[in-house]
C-alpha cells in the first residue's frame, strides 16, 4: 500500500520539541518577524543566525518518540513517504527513509544568495564550527561568497520541495496527517490532492473542525498511529 503522511509541530511533542503556534509555542518569546522572514534576516542576520544555533544545540539531544519509530516499521510492508512541516530530523533518526521537508532542515545551512543550490549546502555538525559543530560563526560563507544563513524556508519565501510532495500524495492509497493544525499554507493544500475514495485520516489530539471525508482520532501522535495501524491491519 502506498501511504503517505503530513506531519506538523505535534509530531515532535512527544520527542519534547515546542511547538511554534500556540499558546506557549516557540513564536511567543521570539518575534517570527525577525528569525523566520527574509526580512529579518537581510535587518540582522547574526540575530537569525544566533536565534538557530540556540535551536540547534537545544534540538541535539533530542530522540524520535514511539510515533516516529512507528511510522518506519510501516516501511517494511507498505510504500511510505513522509512530508514533514518540521525541520527536525526526527523522522530520519527515527528510521524512515523517504523524508520530504516542506520548511527546510535545522541541521542545514545554505548560501544567502543561492538558497536552494545543494552544491552550497553544508550538513550540520561541522567540526569547523566550536565545541558541538553546531554554532555557526557570524562570519562564515558559503563557496559562494555570501553569508551563511540557516536552510529553513522563511513566511513569503517558495516551498522548494511542494512539487515533490504533491507527486506523492496523487499516489497515495491512504493519506494521513499528524500533529497539525492544517493552517499553514501550502502545506494545507495537499488534501486537495488525495485521489478520490482515497481514505484520509487525521490525528491529533484538540478537537477540529474536520471535514466529513476525513476521520478523526483524537489522540497523541503515537497513541493515533497504533490505532491507525490497528484499523487498517497495516502490520500483519
Amino acid at each position: 500500500m502506498k501511504i503517505v503522511v503530513l506531519t506538523g509541530a505535534g509530531m515532535s511533542v512527544e520527542s519534547g520539541l515546542s511547538t511554534f503556534r500556540g499558546a506557549g509555542g516557540m513564536w511567543d518569546n521570539y518575534p517570527v518577524e525577525r528569525v523566520a522572514t527574509h526580512e529579518g534576516w537581510e535587518a540582522d542576520p547574526n540575530y537569525v543566525n544566533d536565534f538557530y544555533n540556540m535551536l540547534r544545540v537545544k534540538y541535539k539531544d533530542v530522540k524520535p518518540c514511539e510515533g516516529h519509530c512507528l511510522l518506519a516499521e510501516l516501511e517494511k510492508q507498505h510504500d511510505v513517504t513522509v512530508i514533514t512541516q518540521n525541520v527536525d530530523a526526527l523522522h530520519e533518526a527515527g528510521g524512515s527513509s523517504k523524508v520530504i521537508h516542506l520548511h527546510g532542515e535545522m541541521m542545514k545551512m545554505c548560501s544567502s544568495r543561492d538558497v536552494d543550490n545543494p552544491r552550497y549546502h553544508i550538513q550540520l555538525p561541522h567540526e569547523g564550527f566550536g565545541e558541538t559543530g553546531l554554532e555557526v560563526p557570524h562570519d562564515f560563507k558559503a563557496e559562494d561568497g555570501s553569508l551563511l544563513r540557516p536552510y529553513i524556508v522563511f513566511f513569503g519565501e517558495a516551498v522548494p520541495n511542494m512539487y515533490d510532495a504533491i507527486q506523492e500524495t496523487m499516489k497515495a492509497e491512504l493519506f494521513v496527517i499528524i500533529g497539525t493544525s492544517l493552517n499553514v499554507y501550502p502545506a494545507a493544500g495537499l488534501v486537495q490532492y488525495v485521489p478520490a475514495g482515497v481514505p484520509i485520516y487525521l490525528i491529533d489530539p484538540n478537537p477540529v473542525a474536520a471535514k466529513s471525508n476525513i476521520t478523526h482520532l483524537q489522540s497523541s501522535a503515537s497513541e493515533g498511529i497504533k490505532e491507525l495501524i490497528k484499523i487498517n491491519n497495516l502490520i500483519k
